[in-house]
């Protein structure tokens, strides 16, 4: 692919702009095309880095680990809405640590006076934390100084997003419809926003597959309080009953959260597959199309690393 070609982003998310960005950086041309920009459930993230529940586990372990080096990066600038934090990732029966976290920094188990009743075992260790509507932002900027550019518009096909050398698929649940993908399902997430009480740690529950998620981030003026996973379900639309679950197990772990006031409801569908999709095929008219959907709930933790394997598929890496 030559700097001449234009590449055409399409999805406005976390994965299509850090795609775009990696992309215009290296010296194409960029246009991104999106219905939303940023995408709504990029927006809705808490976010904390770590690679959950996403296969294939020896991609997502590089693509983690490439974008954790990244954030890293960032997080020496306050602008970006990237910082690095402390918290205890907690468990109520005693579970192992996750592998990706024995290795950060600061990694240790909690001694038993540092968990909160009811929870048998717990890690601390230190993270990138990121805040998303902040550094969404950022990422539209670098891609402007970059000269990528974007376009608001819905698609019906990703034919209707040329002309263009190659499409970079990043539509996120879009893709079901416009590549087609009956595997690609939504995973509903909500979280409530709310002022911060002086929260300067992060905490989170190993809930495995539990629809019903307990971790709470702080940002700075906010803490994003989580949150729901429920499968199958893509309505966007706030559930009062839902909310009120996310405060009160948040409250109970945190009792000073009681006295925070609900800032925002933020609700997002996490497109998921059974294995991340990150390849390059022949679209319809022969062109190139390179698709990067299907994260489910790591897509930005996986936004680096998926970008620059985008990239290299196109330069032949």
């Amino acid at each position: 692919m030559s700097a001449s070609e234009r590449v055409v982003v399409v999805g406005a998310g976390v994965s299509g702009l850090t795609t775009a960005v990696v992309l215009a950086e290296a010296g194409s041309s960029v246009h991104v095309v999106a219905e939303q920009v940023p995408g709504v459930t990029s927006l809705a993230a808490g976010a904390m880095w770590g690679p959950y529940l996403v296969e294939p586990k020896d991609k997502v372990d590089h693509w983690g680990q490439r974008s954790l080096e990244l954030f890293r990066e960032l997080a020496e600038d306050p602008a970006t809405g990237v910082r690095l934090t402390s918290g205890i990732e907690a468990s109520r029966t005693a579970e192992a640590a996750p592998d990706w976290a024995s290795a950060l920094p600061g990694f240790r188990p909690c001694e038993a006076d540092e968990l909160p009743d009811g929870f048998t075992a717990g890690y601390r260790f230190t993270v990138p934390l990121v805040d998303m509507p902040v550094y969404l932002d950022h990422l539209l900027r670098r891609l402007q100084a970059a000269d990528g550019t974007v376009e608001r518009r819905g698609l019906a096909s990703l034919a209707d997003a040329g002309p263009a050398s190659v499409i970079v698929n990043c539509s996120g649940l879009g893709a079901r419809d416009l590549v087609p993908d009956p595997d690609l399902r939504p995973i509903r997430g909500q979280h409530v926003v709310v002022s911060n009480p002086g929260l300067t740690e992060f905490f989170s529950e190993d809930t495995g597959t539990s629809p019903d998620l307990l971790c709470f981030y702080p940002h700075g003026d906010t803490v994003v309080l989580g949150g729901t996973a429920i499968d199958g379900e893509g309505d966007l639309s706030p559930d009062d009953k839902a909310a009120a679950g996310i405060l009160a197990r948040c409250t109970e772990v945190e009792p000073r959260l009681a006295q925070a006031r609900v800032l925002d409801h933020r609700i997002g569908a996490r497109p998921t597959r059974a294995r991340v999709r990150v390849e390059s095929v022949r679209g319809e008219d022969g062109g190139v199309v390179v698709h990067n959907y299907g994260h489910g709930g790591a897509g930005v933790t996986l936004s680096w690393g998926c970008a620059e394997e985008v990239r290299g598929l196109l330069s032949g890496e």
